[in-house]
């Protein structure tokens, strides 16, 4: 890619629940000079609670809902790094406005890494401690993550290593 009007607009991470898109990016706007947004937050924020009363409340389907406004809302910022949640994705026109504006990088990390840094993840609905429901959703979505245009391993790294190799990769996608 190149500098000018056709740079990409955003940094966008994306990946399965606990891969490490919030600390990671967190750190990768701080070195970029850029604000961090996590779209589950926004999510949050706009609907006045938090993602496991949603699902509890209203369902998956109210929660995508949800997702794909602040997605699409992120995905037309300028000079921001964005976290995605594990799902977003998923709707192919917001994976669309996400890689039109921006570098998508997929933090992959294996199966037995995910568990481990999830623990007993009660506050995600989509896991709550089922290891089954997990390995499913993780086969799932694995294709659609390997899809992505660049991927960056998290396993058995320190979340400042990985932050350092996105910020490589973007300035090489931006030169």
């Amino acid at each position: 890619m190149t500098t000018g009007s056709n740079a990409p607009r955003n940094l966008v991470l994306a990946g399965f629940m606990g891969a490490g898109k919030t600390t990671v990016g967190r750190l990768v706007a701080a070195r970029l000079g850029w604000p961090f947004i996590d779209t589950d937050e926004l999510v949050e924020q706009a609907a006045g609670r938090s993602i496991a009363a949603i699902f509890a409340q209203d369902g998956e389907a109210a929660f995508r809902r949800l997702e794909r406004r602040a997605c699409r809302q992120a995905a037309l910022l300028d000079a921001h790094v964005i976290a995605t949640g594990g799902g977003a994705l998923l709707d192919p026109d917001t994976r669309a406005a996400f890689v039109a504006r921006g570098v998508v990088v997929w933090l992959s990390a294996e199966l037995d890494t995910i568990i481990e840094r999830l623990g007993r993840g009660t506050d995600r609905p989509l896991f709550a401690g089922d290891h089954t429901r997990l390995e499913a959703l993780f086969a799932a979505r694995a294709p659609l993550y390997a899809a992505l245009p660049h991927r960056v391993k998290t396993d058995g790294r320190p979340p400042e290593a990985i932050a350092e190799e996105i910020v490589t990769l973007w300035q090489t996608c931006t030169s």
